[in-house]
């Protein structure tokens, strides 16, 4: 009888996520767990059974756009696809905005907000993109304080009624740079009052299906406004008129993507599309900071979330599949390798997650200056690094399974492919390591993160001497590298930004699963010990002390080197 290997199921997503499970229980208060918890399981068993099979049953599904219909005219109709018309209803239902800002559970309410994140995103077809803009867009706005945009907005930008609910782009990409949004081709022409028309092309918007979006212009002015970012001015833009028809919109493309696919990313045409001024008519760069914050902390929650996926799928596998003569399980290599994406996994989760712990402090007006600052340094250093993380775990996933890895129909490819939007969206690695570095400068030195491996680790328990040892020297380190840089000047810096910012992501990562540890410890779970160890031997530091400069860029260039 010819053999056919079983495929892997999706374990129940919150009931077999031990990580998720035991964090929840050792920082929640026990009301605040009791009472979301039947959420939790809902949503758990929604990702892994109902959305999966979606997901899963329809794996090419693509949004599509007509330009024009039968007798000519334009008309630009997006059709999205069948999950994501079913993830527009959950999304709203379950509150995976609208509980941030409802603030049921008090300073812990961004926690229970992206502890739903974490179990819907992998089968939600990223349809965290617009979740994380509209996130972004409404605390902006309420940052910016504009009364009238917020009373017109953010009822919908937070409803839980599915008809009511209103998601938002985030318009900043042009052809001009992506990062650099600083040369922004974009132009706003005064029609009256605060209201303007905009003239230009945005070369990268994801989520075009958003009733609204933030975007930046440079207003025309006499004389001349500031050139450069200052100069630019923060628009809110409804995405159709009171008819349906777009607001001076043409939709040119959609982009054809590497992965996130089911997204519907698109290029922009603006011809006198009328936005409204959110913040007066310059220093938008300044004004979109909110929004990055709160993307960026998305993007690193989605990048654990889609790590858990991945491993999850990889072990389920792995208790299935016979090769030589046992299940791959019971193989030390395999087990070895599975071990070693746990481990990333975990301290991914854990520097993720605190720092939404700070991001719930903040909002809830419960946070010590203190940990302000370390707010503003580990915000973009969780982005940067479970990025990188969830990549390397992806690829390592799909390599697991063998050849089916690599066959679109197993839904395994996909893993990957959406996995690498995550070093780039919201700033790339190097974009990132830079924004440490400036956020360094604001704060003044490495004191906060100094002060939080020391706390994480000093009182651990003494089977994680080693592991704690090596977070703190780690730090150690890459405070003696930043001073000595200093002295050879901005671009030595530079050059070491990156490994200098994933030391610091790794070693945050390392003493928070050390404190984890020690609490499952007394739980009698010793696999959080195993992990801290385990990540440990992956290696922290990163930094590489030598003057690189010369030698890399000769490399890069495939130039002699002097």
């Amino acid at each position: 009888m010819s053999f056919f290997q079983a495929p892997p199921t999706l374990p129940h997503g919150y009931t077999s996520d031990r990580v998720l499970r035991s964090y929840l229980a050792r920082t929640l208060p026990g009301d605040v767990l009791a009472s979301i918890q039947p959420q939790l399981e809902r949503c758990g068993a929604l990702a892994s059974g109902p959305l999966w099979e979606m997901l899963l049953g329809d794996l090419h599904a693509e949004p599509k756009l007509t330009q024009w219909d039968a007798w000519g005219h334009r008309i630009d109709h997006l059709e999205i696809t069948p999950l994501w018309k079913e993830m527009e209803t959950i999304a709203a239902v379950e509150g995976l905005v609208a509980t941030a800002y409802e603030r049921k559970s008090g300073a812990f309410s961004r926690v229970h907000q992206f502890a739903l994140v974490h179990l819907l995103n992998p089968t939600s077809a990223v349809y965290t993109c617009p979740l994380a803009m509209t996130d972004g867009a409404a605390k902006t706005l309420l940052s910016m304080g504009n009364r009238p945009l917020l009373d017109r907005a953010l009822p919908h930008l937070t409803s839980r009624d599915p008809k009511f609910a209103w998601t938002s782009g985030q318009w900043m990409t042009e052809r001009t740079g992506g990062s650099d949004v600083a040369i922004s081709e974009t132009v706003a022409k005064l029609e009256s009052g605060d209201t303007y028309r905009l003239y230009g092309t945005k070369w990268f918007t994801s989520a075009v299906s958003s009733q609204m979006a933030l975007t930046l212009a440079r207003p025309e002015t006499d004389p001349p406004g500031a050139p450069g970012g200052s100069g630019l001015a923060l628009f809110y833009v409804e995405v159709r008129n009171a008819d349906g028809s777009f607001n001076g919109i043409t939709v040119n493309r959609l982009k054809d993507k590497l992965g996130t696919r089911m997204v519907p990313t698109a290029e922009l045409t603006l011809d006198g599309a009328r936005a409204t001024a959110v913040a007066g008519t310059a220093n938008g760069i300044k004004n979109i900071t909110p929004m990055l914050a709160i993307t960026r902390t998305w993007n690193a929650v989605c990048a654990v979330s889609a790590m858990r996926h991945a491993i999850a799928l990889a072990r389920e596998y792995a208790n299935r599949r016979v090769a030589f003569g046992s299940l791959l399980r019971d193989k030390a290599l395999h087990a070895d390798t599975l071990a070693g994406m746990q481990a990333e996994f975990e301290g991914a989760f854990h520097l993720t997650f605190r720092a939404v712990e700070l991001l719930g402090r903040e909002e809830a007006r419960e946070i010590t200056d203190a940990e302000t600052q370390l707010l503003r340094l580990i915000t973009p250093i969780a982005k940067l690094t479970t990025g990188k993380q969830a990549v390397a775990i992806a690829s390592e996933t799909l390599e697991a399974f063998g050849g089916a890895g690599y066959v679109e129909d197993t839904g395994l490819p996909r893993i990957l492919r959406d996995a690498q939007v995550l070093p780039i969206w919201e700033g790339t690695t190097n974009v990132l390591a830079l924004d440490v570095l400036r956020a360094l400068a604001r704060v003044g030195s490495l004191e906060p993160i100094g002060r939080e491996v020391k706390a994480r680790t000093e009182t651990c328990d003494a089977r994680l001497a080693g592991p704690a040892e090596t977070a703190r020297r780690a730090i150690a380190h890459a405070e003696a590298w930043l001073m000595e840089s200093r002295s050879r000047g901005l671009d030595a810096i530079e050059a070491g930004a990156r490994r200098f910012a994933l030391t610091l992501g790794r070693a945050l990562e390392l003493a928070l699963l050390v404190d984890h540890a020690t609490w499952s410890l007394a739980k009698n779970d010793a696999r959080p010990l195993a992990a801290a160890r385990r990540f440990a031997r992956n290696g922290v530091d990163l930094i590489a002390d030598e003057d690189t400069l010369a030698e890399s860029r000769a490399l890069a260039s495939d130039e002699p080197l002097a």
